[in-house]
Formats: structure tokens, sequence, C-alpha cells
């Protein structure tokens, strides 16, 4: 038997990822664009120092009019890729490069903003494209060495033009270092977002190559119990017309083993249904009170104890009965009845279009570890090899159907497991009902 197979990368995962860093480069360039704008009115206004206002005003239009693009991409919902996230990050340099240009070239203290720019790129980029925002990045510099426009300071900075220098150095060395704390903390908590969706994919994985295993295994013991069922069916029937088995005492001992050969018979019918091999059978139309009606009636047959049923769903809805819900909701059922032999409470309720089913019982309730490993196969107190498959496989059914389950202990003694299932996910369409 192969170990099942894990993928390596979970795309969901990479793309949230990629949306997510995309959407914090559009808050960054959002910062940068407000930062430029107060550094221009700031150098003008307070400073009096004559810059060149078109070619800068066209470089923050320019970084406006990439976030609006920017958003929009976002909006169309699809994945964002390395190429695109790259393609961001050169106009950021090649619009730093071209306001530098403009207002000193590297004499400009803020040309240290390349710096920022390549540790973005070495975060969130590939390396093939993070070194290609490295050397765009030099080229830039490059640029800037050869005839930038130089900056025309007024008489109380031309004679110590190095003093107004080191201030703006201290200033960009102060926005780069904030700048860099809050993105480097982002860029972690989305890292950790996408660590902890892979390592759910892959335990969802590991899960679902171990729900086939027992398909195949459950099938393949299915078709092997059929023809023994069959052939004891045959001879119960043979046995109650035996006339010296014709005492009253043996018929209903007989009657008690032909009905316990027809409940193994339907278990088994079950189990190839679920699995796919009951061909050319409709699905069954039902209701979703007659559907849990006829769970708890089929159990209340062979449960000694009282199992008390509280119907608060409301109105009925038309549902399609699924063999593989049915089959662990009954588990749950029989666990309940294991611990709890005298009582069973069944309350069936509706938060909005979700059905809400809790299954309660006098028993010693869950222990500790059982509540943190809910729905993990393997997990049980009962001591039985294979035990703790019921829970994993209501854990899984339902969450193939878009619900969930949660245990508690309750208040009063014993446990309480509840079953969350969306009403869409069985419910009627008007081509199943015809």
């Amino acid at each position: 038997m192969t170990e099942p197979m894990i993928p390596p990368v979970d795309a969901p995962a990479e793309a949230n990822a990629g949306r997510r860093n995309m959407a914090l480069l559009i808050q960054l360039r959002w910062l940068a664009v407000g930062g430029q704008l107060a550094t221009i009115g700031v150098v003008t206004g307070v400073l009096h120092i004559h810059l060149p206002l078109a070619p800068l005003v066209a470089a923050i239009a320019v970084l406006i009019t990439i976030n609006v693009a920017s958003l929009a991409l976002l909006r169309r919902g699809r994945a964002v890729t390395n190429a695109e996230l790259t393609a961001a990050l050169l106009f950021d340099v090649a619009a730093l490069g071209w306001q530098l240009h403009h207002s000193g070239g590297l004499a400009n203290p803020f040309a240290s903003l390349f710096l920022l720019q390549v540790v973005i790129g070495a975060i969130l980029l590939t390396p093939a494209s993070s070194w290609a925002i490295v050397v765009a990045a030099l080229a830039a510099i490059g640029v800037l060495a050869v005839e930038p426009t130089p900056l025309i300071l007024p008489p109380p900075y031309a004679a110590d033009p190095m003093a107004l220098y080191l201030k703006g150095s201290l200033v960009c060395f102060l926005l780069i270092a904030v700048l860099l704390v809050a993105f480097v903390t982002r860029i972690s908590r989305n890292l950790r977002d996408r660590d902890a969706a892979l390592a759910a994919s892959r335990q969802r994985a590991a899960e679902e190559d171990h729900i086939v295993r027992m398909g195949l295994l459950a099938s393949g013991a299915a078709h092997e119990l059929g023809t023994p069922l069959s052939t004891l069916s045959v001879l119960i029937g043979d046995w109650k017309s035996a006339p010296d088995l014709a005492k009253a005492e043996l018929q209903d001992d007989l009657a008690d083993m032909d009905a316990a050969v027809r409940r193994c018979k339907a278990i088994v019918s079950g189990i190839l249904m679920s699995a796919g091999e009951a061909r050319g059978i409709a699905p069954e139309m039902t209701t979703m009170r007659t559907f849990l009606g006829d769970i708890v009636a089929d159990h209340a047959a062979r449960f000694a104890g009282h199992i008390d049923l509280s119907d608060r769903f409301g109105a009925d809805v038309a549902i399609v009965s699924d063999p593989a819900l049915r089959q662990v909701i009954g588990n749950v059922i029989d666990n309940a009845a294991e611990v709890s032999p005298d009582w069973i409470g069944i309350t069936a309720s509706r938060d909005g279009e979700t059905v809400v089913i809790e299954i309660a019982d006098h028993g010693p309730g869950f222990a500790e570890a059982m509540l943190d490993g809910f729905g993990q196969p393997y997990r049980s107190t009962k001591g039985r090899p294979g035990g703790g498959l019921g829970l994993f496989l209501l854990v899984n059914v339902l969450r193939k159907l878009g619900g969930w389950a949660s245990a508690e202990n309750r208040d009063a003694g014993g446990a309480v497991v509840r079953i969350m299932l969306p009403l869409a996910a069985v419910a009627a369409r008007e081509s199943e009902g015809a």
C-alpha cells in the first residue's frame, strides 16, 4: 500500500499570499504618494527650495495609475503572479529614479530609498526576480550619476549643503526603518497564514487518502459479506418452515436472526451505495424532518433506553437523502448509546440556512485530549483497535458537504456532539424532484 500523495505546494494558499502581497504593495505605494506630496510641500513651502514640479508630479500621477490598475487586478479575484509583483516593483524603481534625477540625483539624501525596494523584492519575489530588482536599482543609480538636474539651494543652505544633506539622510533613515518594520511584520504574518493553510491542506489530503483506503476496505468487505449473508437468509427461511422447528420460542429466535441478517444486508448495501457501486438507483427524495425521523426511529427500535427527540426545525425542507450522512449521524447515536444506555437526547433546529443537530448523552463525557483532537482518527477511549473512526468520518463527511462538527461536555454531565450542515448541500433541486 503506497503512502498518501501530499502536494508540495497548495495553489489556493499561494494565490492568497500573492494577493495579500500585492495589497501590501498598494498600501506602501499610497504611503509613498502621500510622503512625496508632503516632501514637495515642505521643500518648496517651508525650505523655499525650487523644484521642477512638472516631472515630479507626473511621477506621482504614474504611481497613482499603477495603484488603480493594481486594485482592478485584485478585484478580478484571480491569483497575482510573481511576474506581476516584479513588474509593480520595477515601476516603483523607475518612478523613484525619475524623481531623483529631477531633484539632485545621488546628492539627494532620499536616494537610499532604493534599498527599501531591494529588500521588498528579496522578501516577496523569487530569487531571479529579486536579482532583477537589484540590477534595476543599480542601473537607476548609474543613470543618476549622469547629468542629473541639480538642486539650487537658497542662501541659508548654500553655505553648508552637507548639513541639509545629513538632516535629509536622517529623515530617510527613519522612513526606511519604520516602513521595513511595518512591512516585514505584515509579510511574516502573511507567510505564517500561508504555512498554516498549507499544513491544513496537507493534513486534509492525508485524511482524504485515509478515507479512500477505508472506503476500499469497506467496499471489499461488503462484497465478501454479501454471499454468506444471502446464504444465512436462505437457511433461516428454510428453518422457519421446517416442522421440527415449529415451536414458538424457536420461531421467535429465528425471527430475531432474520431481522439481524436483514439489517446486516442493509448495512452492506449502504456501504456499496456510498462507494458508488449501487448503479441505476435514483437518489432518494425525502424531507429533512423525515430523514432525521427515520434515523431516530431506526435506532430507537434497537435501543433499550429512551431517545428524547426535540424537533425545533421549523418549516420542513425537501432534501436528497445522503447514505454517508445518514451513516455518520447514526455512528454518533451509537456512540452515545454505548456510554449512556438509559437516555439519549437529540435536538434538531435551524440557524438561518444551517441545520443544527445536537446529540447528548448521560455518559462520562469527553476527555480533554479528545476534545483537543476532535475528529482525528484513532482517538478513542474505548480501548479497542480501530476505535475513534466514527467521529473522524463524521468530520470529513460534513466537511465534504460544507458543514462542520464540534463536541463539548455538558454542565449536567455527559457530552453533546453538535452537527452543523448547510441546507444548500442536501437541498433537493427542482430537476431532482421531477
